[in-house]
């Protein structure tokens, strides 16, 4: 790197095609595990650019010149350091030039630890019968609409009233909170593409700063649920039109926007993104798509705007 030149700064004669990063949650990486790094780096033309120290964790950035490992590089490594409870993703240029304006979230047990739906069943006595179909379909086991009608059909009878009363007792996944905190400080929006329901998005959006969310309707009569759906159903392929659409709305080109999800549903929101991350993601997801982490929290996000972390 030339001298003078701040990580991510393109130069004419100075352009980096990747990175791979290194993420741990703290304590922070230490001199062994960078040795062990490096190690595993050796036949290849990447080379320690920076370090790091986020919120929680620690990013190492490693950087090389129309260098490229494939899915089955980044297996080897993320198996190698799993033990070490270190995350090895990559990431594009272009997100050291410009970072993110948009990050597109999936909401149950990515931004909140649960699943909203499993806890509708839980006030209307079916919880085991509907939890049963919701691991199947996130493990991408029977289709997402068809699994969706399943449950909700199993909601029938709920009053409306409950849709309150489980959003007041959600709890953000690790990290989650910092992400509210420093996301719209850095000029970035935050969008929720969810397959739940939009009562329960929309008092979300009235605690934390969501600029907007997308979710299922619910047919409500006398004050309570019919078991069905209106609308236009988000599932997997509507997630990636919404994010095209938000896109083209925003003016923001799709391959400089995030996404993150766990399930085998957000497998085409994050192939459509230009950066798509698996957080703590079931296999059924992982099977399509190449980042992911295991071991950080969401705050490790904060990687990715590492030159505004004085703010």
């Amino acid at each position: 790197m030339k001298k003078g030149t701040k990580f991510g700064e393109r130069k004419s004669d100075l352009i980096y095609s990747m990175a791979l990063v290194f993420l741990k949650k703290n304590p922070e990486i230490g001199n062994d595990e960078k040795e062990e790094i490096q190690q595993s780096l050796r036949e290849t033309e990447f080379k320690n650019r920076q370090i790091t120290r986020l919120l929680n964790h620690t990013a190492l950035f490693y950087t090389g010149e129309e260098e490229h490992i494939n899915r089955q590089g980044l297996l080897r490594l993320r198996s190698k350091f799993d033990s070490m409870q270190i995350d090895v993703i990559s990431i594009p240029e272009y997100f050291f030039i410009q970072p993110p304006k948009l990050v597109f979230f999936d909401m149950d047990s990515t931004v909140i630890q649960e699943e909203v739906i499993d806890e509708l069943a839980r006030e209307n006595g079916v919880f085991e019968k509907v939890a049963s179909v919701t691991k199947e379909a996130m493990e991408g086991g029977i289709p997402f609409d068809e699994a969706l009608r399943k449950r909700v059909q199993l909601l029938a009878g709920l009053p409306e009233s409950t849709f309150s009363k489980v959003a007041n007792r959600l709890n953000l996944n690790a990290g989650m909170d910092s992400l509210f905190a420093k996301l719209p400080q850095y000029g970035c929006k935050i969008v929720i593409l969810s397959g739940g329901f939009v009562p329960i998005l929309q008092l979300f959006a009235e605690k934390f700063p969501v600029s907007e969310y997308w979710a299922n309707s619910l047919e409500v009569q006398n004050g309570k649920l019919t078991g069905e759906i209106l609308g236009t159903i988000v599932n997997s392929k509507r997630k990636s039109e919404l994010v095209l659409e938000i896109c083209y709305r925003e003016n923001v080109d799709p391959k400089q926007v995030v996404a993150v999800g766990d399930g085998a549903n957000d497998a085409l929101m994050l192939q459509t993104a230009g950066m798509g991350i698996g957080y703590h993601a079931k296999q059924g997801l992982k099977d399509k798509i190449d980042q992911w982490v295991d071991h950080c929290d969401l705050d490790a996000l904060l990687f990715l705007f590492h030159d505004k972390l004085s703010l």
